[in-house]
């Protein structure tokens, strides 16, 4: 290919170094993964050439696609024309707000104590009540509500568009609060004062250290207090399996007997296994090992470039059928307990839906933690779902062959700006206060990557066809069918989850066939609400059981007439566990099984868990 002249293209410029060609390890053919093109260089046709493009916008853009956020304004702005009633809305609810601002600073400057925003926590302190504090958070509320109501209820706006321009304007309104900044915010003001301005030094200090960890790919620094095998990751046991995609951890039983059927749990391949096995006050698989049950853990590995070509068949293969095979010659004539986290629960639901449909019998149950089948509504993510943002993604994936754990992280950061990004740079920027390190804070700084194969499959099947819920899902070549599911199963979703809503991971009564079949909500969000710990003083959960394969509630019905009850969740699933078991005791197996071909490896937590 002949060299391109120094050129301007929009933000993008062409440089004399910047060559391109087209290999099949740059370029996955998404009409059909599983064929991949020859080593062969060839230029690059007008497809290939359109990756390159929106790979190039995607360093601007932070990997958002710019066409997605000006067709939600477009739609908007065009269907607000046709409705002059709306149009007469907005304008009267702006001149209604603007007089409210203005009689409360006149009341504000007269010295009346005024609180600017009841309800808002930001603004709960008596410091806010002063003028001229309580103007400018009165001004902003007012503000802020004027905008949430003109971009909802136009006539005629899809529902994602909407989506969207809330999205934008929820984190636009949050750069704009006054509680975010020293001169607008009181309380930051009086610190500053009372602290002869120490708390901005250390504040620098902070500032000075993250942006050199951040530099040099370190983790934050209160985080290196846990150290996986020592603080986290610390149940002891052995790797029994270990195959190019996963290590498959079996525990050391903690009881002289223990139930005859193993569990074997299966996380998300986007985070590291641990998240179930931190201190010990708080690791699920502590925890049923000390009631007796024999536990084996999937332990994925951290692709990086070279592991580019693994799809959604491989992880299916190597991570469900392998590990299924290895605890059964493991612990042999024994049902399997199995038991799927997230997205990994999504993964054992195909897994378990073709072994059902192949006669296999050899899974006793099924439990899902926070795991969707059907993706009608994905939640909050829904406003990074779309096929526009899906080519900008999977051009950026192509580029480095995996999804870095720092993208992945800024996109939940913007879900959640106000608790995740304002709120901590306030804290330990102005107020020089670091957050007090926990484990869940370690495991979270703690990401993985992904395949870029595996997660353009996974995106576009499921969240935007949202294929495996209509019964059009290929594994394997095969159509996955839900309803083969007969299993006992026991659901866990979480009230405040923005990943899998649980209205959405409530659905799955309706997919599957099940006639043991049991749902519990618990407080909490996606992970806090999971990982609870066996006693948790402000955690409550509603649970029913279905015994026949039909029956069933609209969730807000069944949310209204299931009573919430105190306490974890996790003693709840562990006595279901136990009925779902043969009731005697036995001795435990061993770890591993060098007769069954799986001899114990090294010691946990294994090797994958510990790639960075």
């Amino acid at each position: 290919m002949r060299r391109l002249r120094r050129k301007p293209f929009g933000c993008i410029v062409l440089t004399p170094q910047f060559r391109i060609r087209w290999t099949a390890r740059t370029v996955i053919n998404t009409t059909n993964p599983s064929i991949e093109s020859n080593q062969s260089s060839a230029p690059l046709d007008a497809e290939g050439w359109g990756r390159v493009m929106r790979a190039q916008l995607a360093t601007v853009s932070g990997g958002l696609a710019p066409d997605v956020y000006a067709n939600a304004w477009w739609d908007w702005y065009l269907n607000l024309a046709k409705e002059p009633p709306k149009q007469l809305q907005i304008m009267q609810d702006a001149l209604a707000r603007s007089t409210d601002n203005w009689n409360f600073a006149l009341k504000a400057a007269a010295g009346q104590p005024l609180s600017p925003a009841e309800g808002d926590a930001r603004y709960a302190d008596d410091a806010w009540a002063q003028w001229p504090f309580n103007v400018y958070a009165r001004s902003y509320r007012n503000y802020a509500e004027w905008l949430g109501q003109a971009w909802s209820g136009v006539s005629g706006v899809a529902a994602e568009n909407e989506r969207t321009l809330k999205f934008v304007a929820g984190n636009a309104l949050e750069v704009l609060s006054p509680a975010n900044y020293l001169a607008t915010n009181p309380e930051l003001l009086e610190t500053t004062r009372a602290e002869s301005g120490q708390n901005l030094v250390r504040g620098f200090s902070n500032w000075l250290e993250d942006v050199e960890r951040t530099l040099g790919g370190k983790k934050p620094g209160a985080t290196e207090a846990f150290v996986i095998g020592r603080d986290v990751a610390a149940t002891p046991g052995k790797v029994v399996m270990r195959n190019e995609l996963v290590e498959l951890i079996q525990y050391s039983p903690a009881t002289e007997k223990v139930f005859a059927e193993p569990i074997l749990i299966v996380p998300a391949w986007i985070m590291k296994y641990y998240i179930l096995d931190l201190s010990a006050r708080n690791s699920l698989v502590r925890y049923l090992v000390s009631k007796g049950h024999t536990v084996f853990i999937v332990s994925w590995k951290n692709p990086n470039e070279s592991d580019r070509g693994f799809g959604m068949d491989d992880y299916l293969r190597l991570g469900i059928e392998a590990t299924v095979e290895a605890v059964s010659r493991i612990v042999p004539g024994q049902k399997i307990h199995s038991v799927g986290y997230c997205i990994g629960g999504t993964l054992l639901s195909i897994g378990v839906a073709a072994m059902a449909a192949a006669g296999d019998q050899r899974l006793g149950s099924m439990t899902l933690l926070a795991g969707q089948q059907d993706f009608s509504e994905p939640g909050e993510l829904s406003v990074f779902i779309s096929p526009s943002q899906l080519d900008m993604l999977e051009a950026v994936m192509e580029r480095a062959g995996v999804l870095k754990s720092e993208q992945m992280g800024g996109a939940f950061a913007l879900l959640r700006s106000r608790d995740l990004l304002w709120t901590p740079a306030v804290n330990t920027y102005l107020r020089g206060k670091r957050e007090s390190p926990n484990d869940l804070m370690a495991w979270n700084a703690d990401g993985t990557r992904m395949p870029c194969r595996m997660h353009s499959e996974y995106l576009r099947g499921l969240y935007l066809n949202n294929a495996l819920a209509r019964g059009e899902f290929q594994a394997e070549g095969r159509t996955v069918d839900l309803a083969a599911i007969k299993l006992p199963m026991f659901v866990v979703g979480t009230e405040t989850d923005h990943v899998a809503p649980w209205k959405s991971v409530y659905k799955t009564r309706g997919l599957t066939r099940s006639n043991d079949y049991t749902f519990l909500l618990t407080s909490g969000g996606h992970n806090a609400g999971i990982v609870s710990g066996p006693v948790h003083p402000r955690r409550r959960h509603r649970i029913r059981t279905w015994l026949n394969a039909s029956e069933t509630l609209p969730p807000d019905v069944w949310f209204e007439t299931t009573e919430p009850k105190p306490g974890s969740w996790w003693p709840v699933w562990q006595h279901w566990l136990v009925r779902h078991s043969t009731e005697k005791l036995v001795a435990p197996p061993s770890l591993g099984s060098a007769g069954a071909g799986y001899p114990p490896i090294f010691d946990a937590p294994g090797e994958y868990v510990l790639q960075k």
